[in-house]
């Protein structure tokens, strides 16, 4: 992988971790277009998935200390440890899946960009309806309750296809249960740090022990995670903006266009 390729794919990933447009489906087509070997190469994803982990706890970084010094400081149940058991609740499904059906949800990846061009619509759809059905239930929103978590998790578990954006479809999935913009859009970005961090430990130490074969250099691994932390973290300030306006329905509006050059690219190449 040349260090234009990585640059290019490092910003690919910052960007479409957070905006509700699939960076999995993104990177497909980015390798796709490149002609890189997205299966050989998993240590680069490794590597920009950290970085966009990175991005959200510089930006959300107040949040997240508060949580962990109002749950570490006092023995009494508070707010702090409402959230974060919802936190962990929400975890459930993807540990799950990332337990029992890995080989599965790895079999989606570099097979062909037609199923990334399907769940782009998909997303799409997710997007539109969340942002038209939420605004009739504005007045009655509310905070993350239990329920939430927990369906929300699901979601995240289902968006492990690629193409399927695990923001979008979060955000999306909070805004159709009638949670506040401002919330769901908060606890999507916080949900995830611990399984994509967990994940990345566990392909580092597959890697180590030559289960993963790297065939990239240390000078585009650089670039890529430099790229993928700079756009992750000017790409998180700007969706949490976005959700407040609500103006989702742009993104649905792009992904449908991004589906349909999926689709258009492996049919015709």
């Amino acid at each position: 992988m040349a260090w234009w390729e990585a640059l290019f794919l490092g910003i690919l990933q910052g960007l479409t971790e957070f905006l509700p447009v699939s960076s999995s489906g993104h990177l497909e087509i980015g390798h796709s277009l490149l002609g890189t070997a997205s299966e050989e190469n998993l240590l680069f994803a490794v590597v920009v998935h950290a970085a966009t982990v990175l991005s959200t706890i510089c930006i959300l970084w107040k949040e997240i200390v508060g949580i962990l010094k109002g749950t570490l400081t006092t023995v009494k149940w508070n707010a702090e440890k409402d959230y974060l058991c919802k936190i962990l609740l929400s975890m459930v499904p993807i540990f799950v899946v990332g337990m029992f059906f890995k080989d599965q949800v790895e079999a989606f990846f570099g097979n062909g960009l037609i199923l990334v061009g399907i769940c782009l619509f998909v997303t799409a759809a997710l997007l539109f309806l969340s942002e038209t059905l939420s605004k009739r239930t504005k007045k009655d929103a509310h905070e993350v309750r239990y329920v939430d978590a927990i369906i929300i998790g699901l979601a995240q578990a289902v968006a492990v296809l690629p193409g399927l954006s695990r923001s979008g479809t979060t955000i999306a999935t909070g805004l159709l249960c009638g949670v506040k913009k401002e919330s769901v859009a908060q606890f999507s970005f916080i949900m995830v740090l611990v399984p994509i961090l967990g994940q990345a430990l566990l392909d580092l130490l597959k890697w180590t022990q030559g289960e993963i074969v790297c065939t990239i250099g240390l000078m585009p691994l650089c670039i890529g995670f430099v790229s993928s932390f700079v756009t992750g973290c000017l790409a998180c300030k700007f969706m949490l903006s976005i959700v407040r306006r609500q103006r989702l329905i742009y993104f649905a509006i792009y992904c449908l266009f991004a589906g349909a050059f999926a689709i258009g690219l492996e049919l015709l190449g």
